[in-house]
């Protein structure tokens, strides 16, 4: 069992005058003064009539207010951060379906999430910033309420922190996680990477966003390292941050390690001047040419490991020190992990079926949401809606998300596979590959993909190449050249509606 069971918890043993949150333009925040500013946010927020289990929207730009102020606020009550790029109708549906007491904005803000709390009579607290004490550092402000029903620091059976799925299928779902699976979670991802107070991290990741918040917060504030907060990911400022962070690892998702490859050639000085320990990669799979690609370009090992909302992250991990298997999501690395049928029986090694996960770090079940719970939950197991194969050493292979599966005439096709095939090929920067209808079939099978600069390549000759790579019946009958393709708030390429988006629906 984690001995980080609340967020207040998680900040307790880094070294009174260590760094815990360092960022541009103001002075790094010791952990001394960090705990200092929980504490007293803790305070205010319940002289404002907040406490546990009251439910406060974040909505503030990337960067160490907001690490902060999550902090603060998932150490009081529910911490439920919302993508500050959202337009005031999406504002309305989420602090609606949240049903949010209140909502933290930075004061001055003119962001459409204040009309929508307006419109909905959720109340509001300024967050003012006092860089001038430390990266992060803050004052909050607001009208008073009734005194708090709940006050005092959060337990650990308290919900810290709600999120919704993407919702890329269906209405999104609310995802609860108490202080007790945040901080399981922190504690494996900090075993797996092998973390310690001499860790510095670069989060270029969303603070609104499971993968940014505890691979790239919470975790190495749990072994008390120091986190460099960026004002979030630019692929052209990357290693300008790597040069003002002077980190020792940073985590991400492969359209950002992409990203930052075509920039990794020129920039091998900064490279050398600050050797990373490792580079971690999650959130979708990376093809192993790119594992492969930026292993030379960082002279580190690629951690490549598997999460998602409902595990508060990390469920797999390839390992530090020990074999790591390129196109393989590790080890399990924190929950128990098994292979399921579709009639709930376990499978063996070296079968194919859905990954199912329980453990410490697993949600209890989506909030408000029975019919959800009934087909997510199976003899204690969570279903993850992923589709893999254990092999004979443990290691999990992920072979593609079971609705996105691609079923051409009975036939099914993994997208993840063809989009490898496609990677192999030198003129191929990145590939998604995806389902498109089709009048006899149902589905068949298109890709997108985007050239490596000043290199050609033509449909016909992708189509060549595949056809030696992959049976006739994966080979795409569409390949779209794009200058970009179209990603999720997070950084994550999304294959279902791709199809509509381009076009071809």
């Amino acid at each position: 069992m984690s001995a980080h069971r609340t967020l207040r918890a998680l900040i307790a043993s880094g070294k009174d005058e260590a760094v815990a949150i360092a960022g541009h333009d103001a002075p790094p925040l010791t952990y001394a003064a960090l705990r200092a500013l929980v504490d007293g946010a803790v305070a205010k927020l319940n002289e404002l009539g907040v406490g546990r289990g009251d439910r406060i929207a974040i909505v503030l730009p990337n960067g160490p207010e907001m690490a902060a102020a999550f902090l603060s606020v998932a150490a009081a009550a529910t911490a439920a951060p919302l993508n500050p790029a959202y337009r005031q109708d999406e504002f309305e549906f989420y602090l609606g379906d949240l049903n949010a007491k209140a909502l933290i904005l930075e004061a001055g803000s003119e962001s459409p999430a204040l009309d929508a709390a307006q419109k909905l009579g959720v109340g509001l607290i300024s967050l003012m910033p006092e860089p001038h004490a430390g990266a992060g550092a803050f004052r909050l402000f607001g009208d008073a309420g009734h005194a708090a029903a709940r006050p005092g620091p959060a337990e650990a059976h308290d919900v810290a922190l709600i999120l919704h799925t993407s919702g890329t299928t269906s209405r999104p779902k609310i995802v609860p996680l108490t202080g007790a699976n945040i901080g399981a979670s922190a504690d494996n991802i900090a075993s797996s990477l092998e973390l310690s107070d001499r860790d510095r991290a670069l989060n270029v990741m969303p603070l609104f966003h499971i993968h940014g918040l505890i691979a790239g917060l919470a975790a190495p504030l749990s072994r008390g390292g120091a986190v460099f907060c960026t004002p979030g990911f630019n692929a052209l400022k990357f290693f300008a941050e790597m040069e003002a962070a002077r980190p020792t690892w940073y985590t991400a998702v492969p359209t950002m390690h992409q990203a930052i490859l075509t920039r990794a050639g020129r920039n091998s000085d900064i490279i050398a001047r600050h050797p990373l320990r490792f580079v971690r990669a999650s959130s979708a799979s990376l093809p192993p040419k790119v594992i492969g690609e930026l292993e030379a370009a960082f002279h580190a090992p690629v951690i490549e490991a598997y999460g998602m909302t409902e595990a508060a992250h990390q469920m797999a991990c390839n390992p530090l020190n020990g074999v790591r298997k390129p196109g393989s999501v590790g080890l399990a690395a924190g929950p128990e992990i098994a292979v399921m049928d579709e009639a709930g029986g376990l499978l063996g090694r070296g079968e194919i079926g859905e990954v199912v996960i329980r453990g410490d770090n697993v949600t209890l079940g989506y909030d408000n949401h029975p019919k959800a719970n009934a087909e997510a939950f199976v003899n204690g197991w969570f279903r993850t809606g992923d589709q893999g194969v254990i092999d004979a050493e443990g290691y999990l292979t992920l072979t593609g998300r079971l609705k996105e599966i691609i079923i051409r005439g009975g036939e099914k096709i993994s997208p993840r596979e063809v989009d490898e095939a496609l990677m192999d090929h030198p003129a191929v920067l990145q590939a998604v590959t995806f389902a498109i209808p089709h009048p006899m079939l149902g589905e068949d099978v298109a890709a997108a993909v985007v050239l490596r600069e000043g290199v050609a390549a033509t449909e016909q000759e992708l189509g060549g190449f595949l056809s030696e790579r992959l049976a006739a019946f994966k080979t795409p009958r569409k390949i779209l050249f794009l200058a970009e393709i179209p990603k999720g708030a997070t950084g994550k390429l999304q294959r279902i509606g791709l199809a509509q988006k381009l076009g071809l629906g």
